[in-house]
């Protein structure tokens, strides 16, 4: 039995699986109170999409020469009355990818000018982007600073902090803070704070913390809002804990308080793909729509990629015509999914083949379409592909990061070639790309494969000193 189609609400009959007809009574009687989303509208043109890929460059262009101009006058006391706009843009792009130790000089940078006036909505910034690349030591020392300029700490910087040492897996450390906050009457925890905390706990799978915030919260009258129930459900779906997704799930919609929405709909189908339970993620698909959860453009990623990943591969492209036929466009992210499901299944004509239409189309490759290829061609052994692949990226304005360089150095140093993978590694450091404890275990593998172990150990103490380096402040 299929599920019958709501107006306006899009169904893909593509199963042939038999999928159970019992679905919990709780999750039906959210359509009753779901509003029906719009439809989609129609899609660019391909002259469109060129020309925003050419203002896109030309915008990536100037930031990047203008974070490179900033960056270098950081590391002098000199610069003391530049423009502010130039500062201040450097520093909001900086933030915007995640280049804590750019963010940081920038920020540096930034005090010692002479218009300089200390902002407690910079250092939160500051602290959620520390957060994200997992420095809780920097965030700690970033808060101590802030301190120090006599800022009060309002709840959207605890709640940063807390953010910060929850993602770098410092539960003793987010637990005291909102100790701290508790025992002040200006900042007390709210649902954001514990939402965050909690992503954190996931993350790290300590998922008994998880219900004891969820008590404390209880305790202090603090509901869980439609973030918190969609961080757990994420969360218990990533570590393929799918009874207790469920019941989180059921949960959520018995309080009636907050319902399921795309973001659910998304982690529920994604859980299930992931893993390669196809029949459920289909099953859950189609419950979504019941409940009038409309599938967004995240939501027909994830089916391609799990289809793709469990070799239906007459389904993925059912998937994407369905998206054609919709006016749903293919994204950079939707080529490098397809790109990456070939590669891994050794198909490398129809990866090229969508890579070549990826460009015909207007969309940019980027770091994450490279690493497919290069990974691809690698397990191939096609080394000379992978050079050909590295000469395009040099002759590009693609931004290479950290991820990048790990995928490379490793082809490299599993073909055997460890001056292409010194070489690679030099390259990476020049172009301020930081190594991290992949770049370094990748390395060490391919020099103990090799039998240099004395190199091996040499880049292990390397490593060792790195790890040493958060006592101060970058940039302070």
């Amino acid at each position: 039995m299929q599920a019958p189609r709501l107006p306006g609400v899009p169904v893909l009959r593509w199963s042939t699986a038999k999928r159970s007809t019992e679905c919990p009574n709780q999750l039906h009687r959210a359509s009753a109170v779901r509003k029906r989303q719009p439809k989609r509208g129609s899609v660019s043109t391909d002259v469109g999409l060129r020309k925003q890929t050419e203002k896109e460059l030309s915008r990536i262009l100037r930031t990047e020469s203008a974070v490179e101009g900033i960056e270098r006058k950081s590391n002098s006391n000199k610069h003391k009355s530049l423009w502010p706009r130039a500062v201040l843009e450097a520093l909001d792009d900086a933030i915007a990818r995640n280049r804590h130790i750019s963010a940081l000089k920038i920020f540096g940078l930034l005090r010692k000018q002479w218009w300089y006036v200390p902002r407690c909505q910079t250092y939160t910034r500051l602290l959620v982007m520390l957060g994200k690349c997992r420095q809780s030591r920097q965030a700690e020392l970033l808060f101590d600073l802030m301190l120090s300029e006599g800022l009060k700490p309002t709840v959207d910087v605890y709640t940063a902090l807390v953010g910060a040492y929850g993602q770098s897996g410092c539960f003793d450390e987010a637990l005291s803070t909102i100790e701290a906050m508790k025992s002040g009457s200006a900042c007390q925890p709210d649902v954001y704070t514990y939402s965050v905390l909690i992503g954190g706990c996931t993350l790290w799978r300590q998922f008994d913390l998880v219900d004891q915030l969820v008590a404390d919260m209880s305790y202090l009258g603090i509901e869980c809002s439609i973030v918190t129930y969609n961080t757990i459900i994420a969360g218990y779906g990533r570590a393929e804990m799918f009874d207790e997704m469920e019941r989180s799930l059921t949960e959520m919609v018995d309080r009636g308080s907050c319902l399921p929405d795309v973001f659910t709909l998304n982690s529920v189908v994604g859980a299930y793909g992931k893993s390669g339970q196809v029949d459920k993620m289909e099953k859950w698909y189609e419950d979504f729509q019941l409940m009038g959860v409309t599938p967004d453009i995240i939501t027909f990623n994830t089916l391609i990629g799990a289809y793709g990943k469990a070799g239906l591969y007459e389904k993925m492209t059912s998937v994407i015509q369905y998206m054609e036929s919709r006016f749903f466009p293919l994204t950079t992210t939707t080529y490098n999914i397809i790109i990456d499901v070939y590669g891994k299944g050794a198909d490398l004509e129809s990866m090229n083949e969508y890579f070549k239409r990826m460009k015909h189309q207007g969309m940019k490759p980027n770091s994450v379409t490279y690493c497919s290829l290069i990974s691809a061609y690698a397990k191939a052994r096609q080394m000379v592909k992978v050079d050909s692949i590295y000469k395009q990226v040099n002759n590009s304005d693609v931004v290479l990061d950290t991820p990048f360089f790990n995928c490379i150095i490793s082809a490299y140093g599993q073909a055997g070639d460890l001056q292409k993978m010194s070489e690679l590694f030099q390259e990476m450091q020049a172009r301020k790309c930081e190594p991290d404890y992949i770049t370094f275990a990748t390395m060490v593998q391919a020099y103990n494969d090799q039998g240099m172990t004395e190199l091996a150990k040499e880049l292990e103490n390397t490593a060792a000193l790195k790890d040493q380096r958060g006592l101060k402040l970058i940039g302070g």
